[in-house]
C-alpha cells in the first residue's frame, strides 16, 4: 500500500517534500498534483519504475513521455531548442502546456518515441510540483494520470488511493486539481502544431 502525504498546495512542507524526493530517488512511482490534473512521476531513466507506469497506464512504446522541469534551465540538456523556440517557451512558462521537442542524447532511450526521437517537456505552474522538482534537482519523468479507457486526468487524491494505491509508492494529496489536461504543442518545427487543445491558452501558438 502506498504512502499518502497531505501537502499544502500553496506552502508545501519541506519535510514531506524531502521524503517524497527520497522515495523518487529510491525508484518509487509517485502520484502528484499539477496545474492540470494529477500525474505519475518517477526518477529519470529508472527502467523498472518507467515500466510500472507503462503498465498502470497501458502505454505502448509510441507514447511520448514528458520531462517535468522546475524552469527552463534544464531544457537545453534534454531538448534541442533554437533561439526562436526558446523565446516561445520563456514567454509561455510556467503554464499548462506540454511541448514536444527533439531530444538530445542525454534523454534515456526508453523515454523516447522510437521513430521520432522526441520528448515532451513541461514547466507546470503548481507550488507542490515546483517544490518537488527544486528539491530533486532534476526533471521528473512523468505522464498524466488518465485511467485506461478514460479521457480526463484524475483530480481527486482519495480516488487515486482507492484505485491505484496498491501499485504506487506515494500519493501526494495536494487537494483537487483542474479537470482539463494540458494543451500539447509540437515545437519541433515552426510554426507550431497544436496536437491537443487543453488548459493552456493557444493564441500564442496559432499561425
Amino acid at each position: 500500500m502506498s504512502q499518502f502525504f497531505q501537502i499544502h498546495p500553496e506552502n508545501p512542507q519541506k519535510r514531506l517534500i524531502d521524503q517524497a524526493v527520497q522515495i523518487v530517488r529510491q525508484g518509487g512511482v509517485v502520484a502528484y498534483p499539477t496545474d492540470s490534473g494529477y500525474a505519475l512521476g518517477c526518477h529519470l531513466g529508472d527502467k523498472k519504475a518507467i515500466e510500472k507506469i507503462k503498465w498502470l497506464r497501458s502505454l505502448d512504446d509510441k507514447h511520448n513521455f514528458t520531462l517535468v522541469c522546475s524552469d527552463l534551465s534544464d531544457i537545453g540538456t534534454y531538448a534541442k531548442v533554437d533561439n526562436s523556440v526558446f523565446r516561445l517557451l520563456k514567454a509561455n512558462t510556467p503554464d499548462a502546456y506540454t511541448f514536444i521537442l527533439n531530444a538530445t542524447s542525454e534523454v534515456p532511450r526508453l523515454l523516447l518515441h522510437p521513430k521520432r526521437r522526441s520528448i515532451g517537456v513541461r514547466v507546470p505552474d503548481h507550488s507542490i510540483t515546483r517544490a518537488l522538482l527544486d528539491a530533486l534537482g532534476e526533471p521528473l519523468m512523468s505522464v498524466t494520470l488518465i485511467p485506461v479507457g478514460e479521457e480526463l486526468p484524475m483530480t481527486d487524491p482519495e480516488e487515486i488511493r482507492d484505485r491505484f494505491g496498491a501499485h504506487l509508492d506515494l500519493i501526494i494529496d495536494g487537494g483537487a486539481c483542474h479537470l482539463e489536461a494540458t494543451s500539447v504543442i509540437d515545437l519541433r518545427e515552426l510554426p507550431p502544431t497544436i496536437v491537443r487543445e487543453g488548459r493552456g491558452d493557444l493564441a500564442p501558438f496559432r499561425s
